[in-house]
């Protein structure tokens, strides 16, 4: 699971990800995004499109 890291002065946290995580947001990605897209079509699809990231307690 993911895990978000608070920075010390407070301006922006870091998100820690597992193997899994990246490998399941890959996966949505290839799911949404047709092949052979070019970058704009890519970035088109996924726009509107959330994907998450469960984050541990």
């Amino acid at each position: 699971m993911a895990r978000i890291i608070e920075s010390g002065n407070g301006n922006r946290r870091v998100i820690k990800m597992s193997a899994e995580d990246i490998i399941s947001i890959v996966k949505d990605y290839q799911r949404i995004v047709p092949r052979y897209s070019d970058e704009n079509t890519a970035k088109c699809y996924l726009e509107d499109t959330v994907i998450y990231i469960p984050e541990e307690l």
